[in-house]
């Protein structure tokens, strides 16, 4: 259209000069209803009916989804009602986890250690560490270390030290600083070292020791004790007082 056109009306003027009102540009609403029925039919034309694979995918998402949703608000119900019981059951976890971090492993220290066998008589014995460092597949230094053993005779037998080594092939318990003997008939000795076969029960130190009990005093510059067999030497020089309740204590030396 150009700048000297004008839009069209819809009105126009016939030869004789009568303008002439033309009527195809207004609609009735008859006409408007005919043409959303036409338009609607050729939508409805034009949609094609679902195949027989659609229905039955529409079908098995139907049936899956009848069963799913109640299953899904089913378990939803559940968890919130033995909630509870689960967060105690993760609180008594939690507390597992914390007691049993006290028996760790780092660096190849062993914390709160244990170590049970049986000796060549079958008795049973046990060594226990405040730590202990795995040095290869047979040594273990020992921090604190205790063992409880049995003689042939059923007495029962404590040491205890603040350092020691443990060979776990030989089954040897090497003790050093402050060696305390208990034994339940009321022994109790004290040196500096003590070398101990828990395989044989057998005890012995080059070392000088103070022995306590029912016969008395006694101080040597070495001793060796056989459990199972209930053998004591002890190495000279030394001092020996004896109990004795008849004439009264007596002190010897060798």
């Amino acid at each position: 259209m150009s700048d000297n056109q004008t839009p069209q009306d819809p009105s126009q003027t016939n030869e004789g000069g009568t303008r002439v009102e033309r009527q195809d540009f207004k609609s009735t609403p008859t006409a408007v209803k005919r043409r959303r029925e036409v338009i609607e039919a050729a939508i409805v034309a034009a949609r094609k009916a679902p195949g027989r694979k659609e229905l039955a995918r529409r079908q098995t998402t139907l049936r899956w989804a009848k069963w799913l949703l109640p299953a899904t608000a089913l378990l939803l119900l559940g968890s919130i009602a033995i909630w509870p019981e689960i967060d105690r059951l993760m609180n008594a976890n939690r507390a597992a986890l914390t007691e049993v971090t006290r028996l760790k492993m780092e660096s190849g220290n062993l914390e709160g250690a244990v170590y049970r066998s049986v000796d060549a008589h079958g008795h049973p014995y046990m060594i226990t560490a405040k730590t202990a460092h795995q040095i290869n597949d047979d040594r273990i230094d020992l921090i604190d270390p205790a063992a409880d053993t049995l003689s042939q005779g059923g007495e029962w037998l404590y040491l205890q030290a603040e350092k020691g080594v443990y060979m776990q092939h030989e089954q040897l318990l090497d003790l050093k600083d402050e060696v305390t003997l208990y034994r339940d008939d009321g022994l109790m000795m004290r040196g500096p070292t003590a070398d101990v076969s828990m395989h044989d029960g057998v005890i012995a130190s080059d070392s000088w020791v103070h022995a306590e009990g029912p016969f008395g005093v006694l101080d040597a510059r070495g001793y060796w004790l056989s459990q199972h067999e209930g053998i004591a030497q002890f190495r000279g020089p030394g001092r020996f007082i004896l109990n004795d309740d008849r004439n009264g204590p007596h002190d010897k030396a060798s």
